[in-house]
């Protein structure tokens, strides 16, 4: 684990977020490392000063009765209604239970997601985390996807087009696994994320920027693509065109 890597984490650490193996890491390498040792008692000083300076502030309970008073009444739900979302939750949780990977998006969702497809990338940066296996050949990468996801995700060699094919991965994301095909721009990664989705419907790309990442998502053929990379913003939306063309042409494996 590198400097930059850890530093992005030790917040994290002090939170207690990481799971056992990331936290493991990030300690293994604070103990070797007197910057990022001396940067955690830092953060850890800060954060006790804040907890002692007891800056929280609380509402008055008038304004609480006030707010309550302006909210509309809303009546209590009918039996018809009760049982209508009793019988979607119940389809819903059968969906689930068929192991599908159908990532449906809502408005409030996308943030989350887009989080953590951003923390799934910075996963796959440390050492020996970028592929599962190892290949510039297409019609390597997307067999081994075979029988580990339902739906093994399309694979495009753009080599050629200055977009590197280096291999592919299994992540996580929404707790599902998703498949991941990584390519190479000059020295950069790029992490494309490909989950099966519930809708067949074809959304526009859309780029937006995260932790300094830039994220261009779109969807079509019952897929969600997800692309992650450092680098810039037109160079990730050209790689994005050229995978898409790519894929209604044939090319992809």
């Amino acid at each position: 684990m590198t400097c930059d890597e850890a530093e992005i984490l030790l917040h994290a650490l002090i939170d207690g977020e990481l799971d056992a193996g990331h936290a493991r890491e990030v300690e293994n390498h604070i103990a070797t490392c007197p910057r990022c040792a001396a940067l955690l008692r830092d953060y850890r000083d800060i954060s006790q000063a804040v907890a002692a300076a007891d800056v929280g502030f609380k509402a008055p309970q008038e304004l609480r009765r006030r707010i309550e008073a302006s909210l509309p009444q809303t009546k209590a739900p009918s039996r018809r209604a009760v049982l209508k979302g009793f019988a979607l939750g119940s389809a819903v949780s059968a969906i689930a239970a068929t192991g599908l990977v159908a990532i449906v998006l809502r408005s409030d969702d996308e943030a989350r997601i887009q989080s953590e497809v951003v923390s799934a990338h910075l996963r796959s940066l440390q050492a020996g985390h970028l592929t599962d296996v190892l290949s510039t050949d297409q019609h390597t990468v997307k067999p081994w996807f075979n029988g580990k996801l339902d739906v093994a995700p399309p694979v495009v060699d753009l080599t050629a087009l200055g977009f590197t094919l280096v291999g592919g991965r299994l992540d996580y994301v929404d707790t599902r696994p998703i498949g991941a095909i990584v390519y190479r721009r000059r020295s950069h990664v790029i992490n494309l994320f490909v989950a099966q989705t519930a809708s067949t419907e074809r959304r526009a790309a859309k780029i937006e920027t995260l932790q300094g990442f830039n994220i261009r998502r779109w969807s079509e053929r019952g897929l969600h693509f997800w692309a992650v990379s450092d680098i810039a913003s037109d160079e990730l939306g050209e790689f994005g065109e050229k995978f898409e063309s790519a894929l209604r042409s044939g090319s992809a494996g």
